[in-house]
């Protein structure tokens, strides 16, 4: 059961009487972009009322953010409270008994030893199949001062030291930003009342031996209470890391008496935000569309828990990874794996992560993801320009969390000559476009809230910069002329997703460019110069148009003017639907559109639910309403396993977090869509299912309303002028 709050996540469950719980921490990464838990807690009462034999319950309080258990066994009853402050990296466990009970805590790791990874435990780290085996170094873990101190500093060669190296980029090696070096991360395990005990606990839990580092209670109390506390910082010297740690334990302990309060009326705030709830006056936990409306709120509630993180929300599993054992039964790594990596942030994933924050309004949460391209913009500049001699940020597909592409993508195999900017990568070469639905993200806040995102703007520009220059770059490295015969850019060699390769102006560049320029020439005229805004529209005017082709008979959208292969299973030809907008109701020539989805053969051909495929997304934003609904029923409903939104594996790891986010995106779609001022309510809902919704739009619109045995009982738009752009689609 997943539980969390501000950049920290943990999974909850009890056993054998015992409650245990993982621990992860947003921008924590070992030397291999591993991103590791925090170590597991596991705390036992005693006399036990969690023992079999007794009742018990446990319960994610999901309106107020934590979880309750409680039990009874005899005359003895007890409840225990796990809850993470949202305000601080502090996790607290609240016993209450009846009756007096002692309690012993272990927080226990399986780092403290050097080990190493082999096979396809590879894949937690950036070095995956590349490297023969991965060396992982110890954390250290230290009882002292009536607690349980641990830590881990990265030693001083870390992944970044060896990817410089690797992609010939050591003579810049000192303008790069290093996120890395010196990272150290860790925390304190105290509690009240609560004293060492030295007996080492040693023992394996699904495949990892683990050590055990105790404390318990001086004497039996009604009343326990155990806190870990959490510090994270690039430091040197451990003296300077630790004492940071205590000044967040001092605070904390300072606002233990209000934070829980506070903390419980943070998630009760973001539940008003928003939410769409399905058929509520006929709960039927069995039924695949109460599910949808239930699983949606459930994995928002997962995204609220890393609300404040340094880094974005991982699309493989985020906070919220556990025993791969439990996911592949012949995966017997430790707790610490995810596939694809930890400080690995693929791009067409981890946009689907944050698409759906717009509608559900919460702004404040996408910062993570815009700031992770903020902190990188200098190395993506900087590899550009070392490598081809000109402006504009060149962001590869699978990213390394400091810019740079994957150690293992990128390629150790290489032919001699081949350019050392690109990656030796039949799957993700010359796949770099992902970057301006980042950038669309930034304007489309903008739009909603009227934010200054004049800090982004550098970002923006410099993306849309890099496409302009390097294809006229490569355009004069094979011919006397850098534009076509129609002064347009020659996007050649491009790749629509990583499905049509070596493509001639692929459809997902070629509207990404379209949509973001035509997009920061609508911004409100306090930003850009003028000189700036004469060169986004001279960029613009090279842009080349869409393609189409026939397909049974029928005008579609083709992936490409040209292309050399196809080998993966994604649909771009609809991604000027999806994200970018150009097609879709209330605009001009949806039939296009439709027909791509209808009669295109390889569109067919690569239809998929799971994971982060868009099907659902793009029948909803063509209104096609049975289709988007049988779509969302399979994307959204029960995942099979004990937390109903855990879904996955499915392309990624388990929880799958770009499923969730694709399937978060297109329920909303099915809800309201807008095209300028226009507001599309329901546009692609059946008639039969009953919601209660609350979603946002452009200019600091809110949309709140009912639809019940097929008709609208009622609806709220804020501000009410903004009733008036209001179109039904019933």
């Amino acid at each position: 059961m997943p539980c969390g709050g501000g950049d920290v996540g943990l999974n909850v469950w009890v056993e054998k009487g015992d409650l245990l719980f993982y621990m992860s921490r947003s921008g924590v990464f070992d030397e291999n972009n591993i991103f590791p838990k925090l170590g597991r807690v596991r705390v036992r009462l005693s006399p036990n009322p969690f023992e079999e034999g007794g009742s018990f319950q446990q319960e994610l309080k999901l309106e107020e953010g934590f979880v309750k258990i409680t039990g009874t066994k005899g005359k003895l009853s007890a409840s225990v409270n796990v809850w993470v402050d949202v305000f601080r990296p502090v996790v607290h466990v609240d016993v209450q008994g009846s009756s007096p009970v002692s309690a012993q805590a272990w927080y226990e790791s399986w780092r403290t030893a050097p080990s190493e990874l082999t096979g396809n435990a590879r894949s937690a780290s950036s070095y995956k199949w590349a490297a023969p085996k991965v060396s992982v170094f110890p954390d250290s873990v230290i009882q002292e001062s009536n607690g349980v101190f641990f830590y881990h500093q990265n030693r001083d060669l870390t992944l970044f030291d060896v990817i410089v190296r690797q992609q010939q980029l050591d003579p810049i090696k000192s303008k790069l930003w290093n996120p890395l070096k010196n990272l150290t991360y860790g925390g304190w395990m105290s509690g009240r009342d609560m004293v060492v005990d030295r007996k080492v606990v040693i023992g394996k839990y699904a495949d990892a031996p683990f050590k055990g580092f105790g404390l318990k209670t001086k004497s039996p109390s009604k009343n326990i209470q155990l806190s870990i506390y959490f510090h994270t910082d690039q430091q040197e010297d451990i003296a300077v890391w630790k004492k940071g740690l205590l000044e967040t334990v001092s605070k904390a302990q300072q606002s233990y008496k209000t934070a829980f309060a506070r903390t419980r009326e943070w998630w009760k705030q973001y539940w008003q935000r928003s939410y769409i709830a399905l058929n509520v006056s006929k709960k039927d936990s069995a039924s695949p569309v109460w599910q949808v409306g239930r699983n949606y709120q459930l994995f928002r509630y997962m995204l609220g828990c890393n609300a404040f993180g340094n880094y974005p929300t991982k699309f493989n599993g985020g906070l919220f990874t556990y025993d791969p054992v439990f996911v592949d039964s012949s995966y017997h790594f430790t707790a610490d794996h995810r596939n694809w990596g930890g400080g690995v942030f693929t791009a067409q994933n981890q946009r689907l992560v944050y698409w759906p924050m717009l509608k559900s309004g919460d702004f404040d949460m996408m910062k993570p993801q815009f700031e992770f391209y903020q902190r990188i913009l200098g190395n993506a500049e900087a590899r550009t320009k070392h490598y081809w001699g000109h402006n504009g940020a060149s962001f590869t597909e699978q990213i390394e969390n400091f810019g740079l592409p994957n150690y293992a993508e990128y390629g150790s195999k290489r032919p001699a000559g081949y350019d050392p900017g690109m990656e030796y990568n039949k799957w993700l070469e010359y796949l770099w476009d992902t970057s301006l639905e980042f950038c669309l993200m930034i304007l489309d806040q903008q739009h909603f809230t009227g934010v200054d995102i004049t800090e982004y703007l550098p970002l923006i520009e410099s993306c849309v910069v890099f496409f302009d220059e390097h294809y006229q770059y490569l355009s004069a490295n094979r011919s006397a002329a850098k534009l076509d015969q129609n002064g347009k850019l020659v996007l050649f060699p491009g790749s629509a997703a990583e499905t049509y390769k070596m493509a001639y102006n692929p459809v997902t560049t070629v509207a990404g460019l379209k949509t973001v320029l035509e997009r920061m020439l609508a911004l409100p005229p306090q930003y850009g110069s003028k000189a700036q805004r004469g060169r986004w529209n001279e960029i613009l005017t090279r842009v080349p148009p869409l393609s189409f082709r026939e397909m049974q008979g029928h005008r579609t959208i083709a992936p490409a003017q040209v292309w050399e292969r196809i080998q993966n299973t994604e649909i771009p030809q609809l991604y000027p639907v999806f994200p970018y907008g150009i097609y879709g109701i209330g605009k001009p020539d949806i039939e296009t559109a439709i027909n791509t989805w209808k009669y295109d053969t390889e569109a067919i051909q690569n239809r998929n639910h799971t994971s982060w495929h868009q099907d659902n997304i793009f029948c909803a934003r063509l209104g096609l309403t049975e289709e988007a609904a049988a779509l969302t029923i399979k994307k959204l409903q029960d995942s099979g396993r004990r937390f109903p939104a855990f879904w996955g594996p499915g392309h990624d790891w388990v929880p799958d977090h770009n499923w969730g986010g694709s399937g978060m995106i297109g329920l909303q779609e099915m809800l309201l869509q807008y095209v300028g001022d226009s507001l599309y309510i329901l546009p692609a809902w059946p008639d039969d299912w009953d919601v209660q919704f609350k979603l946002h739009a452009p200019k600091n619109t809110v949309v709140e309303g009912e639809w019940k045995a097929g008709k609208m009982v009622s609806l709220k738009v804020t501000p009410e002028d903004r009733k008036n752009d209001v179109i039904f689609s019933k």
